[in-house]
């Protein structure tokens, strides 16, 4: 079952044969493919705190030889994107952070921020100021300051409606005074009013990059515009093939799964997946860590 109280349909797992199959069409020719991820639930296993999560030395290395051979890698993460880059540990990498709000190239020390935010950050930030710390710390609730994005946590909280009765205040009050309210893995968002997510990021990225085929892993609800991005490229022309990656999890949300090309459990089954793409392109490298668990094949 998945959180909300849905039933997850019964996958079974794949060959290896199939697996290979379906990363094919970026393992034959990787100087024209494209491998994007999300970081946290996908390359760091999710836990309390943000600020405590860790990107395994082995899938960091992993990306880091993934970007020597392929056209482009990138981590595309609603963390700021200098953030981004130290957590997962390559200067290699491109890292778009804030849902696609900056990004942060190799060689660079700064992320270039959209001037669209840059403008409403003020704004946000005097929203945050308004809220009332003492009723979101009695919920349970912490705040996540990411510039033009606020962050409020409540995983941990001990009565978790509690916590979202909060919240459902705090966003009502944010779409009052123009700003934007999404609701991700246990965490309400209060962004800029302004058209940028994942999906946009997806296709800034192929477009800058042109590749003939693109990878996506994701594991949370904002992942869902970046399938969507790689779907409709594909169905346009701009990409001869996409696979798109759930990375299923208890909390991962059931469309996620339903929209995949290929379903993996955790960070260990997408660490496997970047170890196939290494492989298949001639890269010697073997799964990092012990008991894997089993990839799943592609959905039809």
């Amino acid at each position: 079952m998945s959180t909300d109280g849905r039933q997850r349909a019964a996958v079974p797992a794949a060959t290896e044969g199939a697996v290979a199959a379906a990363l094919e069409p970026l393992t034959r020719d990787p100087a024209r493919a494209a491998v994007f991820c999300d970081i946290d639930g996908t390359l760091a296993p999710i836990v309390p705190r943000p600020d405590e999560a860790r990107v395994p030395s082995g899938v960091s290395r992993l990306l880091g030889r993934l970007s020597r051979r392929y056209a482009c890698v990138a981590c595309i993460s609603g963390r700021p994107a200098e953030e981004a880059r130290d957590l997962v540990g390559q200067g290699s990498v491109i890292y778009v952070g804030l849902h696609g709000a900056e990004v942060l190239r190799p060689g660079e020390s700064r992320a270039c921020l959209a001037s669209a935010y840059r403008r409403w950050r003020g704004r946000v930030r005097r929203f945050g100021s308004s809220c009332d710390p003492d009723s979101l710390r009695r919920a349970g609730v912490r705040i996540e300051d990411k510039g033009p994005i606020l962050g409020f946590h409540w995983r941990g909280a001990a009565d978790e409606g509690v916590a979202l009765a909060c919240l459902a205040d705090v966003a009502e009050r944010a779409d009052a005074a123009g700003l934007a309210a999404h609701w991700g893995r246990k965490v309400l968002e209060v962004r800029p009013p302004v058209p940028i997510d994942k999906g946009i990021a997806v296709r800034e990225l192929v477009t800058a990059t042109h590749p003939a085929a693109a990878l996506y892993g994701g594991d949370d609800t904002t992942d869902l515009d970046a399938f969507d991005a790689l779907a409709a490229l594909a169905s346009a022309g701009r990409l001869d093939a996409r696979v798109r990656v759930a990375v299923r999890s208890d909390e991962e949300p059931i469309d996620l799964v339903a929209r995949a090309d290929l379903v993996v459990d955790g960070v260990p089954g997408f660490a496997r997946v970047l170890d196939r793409l290494l492989v298949g392109a001639g890269l010697s490298q073997g799964a990092p860590g012990p008991a894997l668990p089993p990839i799943h094949p592609p959905r039809t």
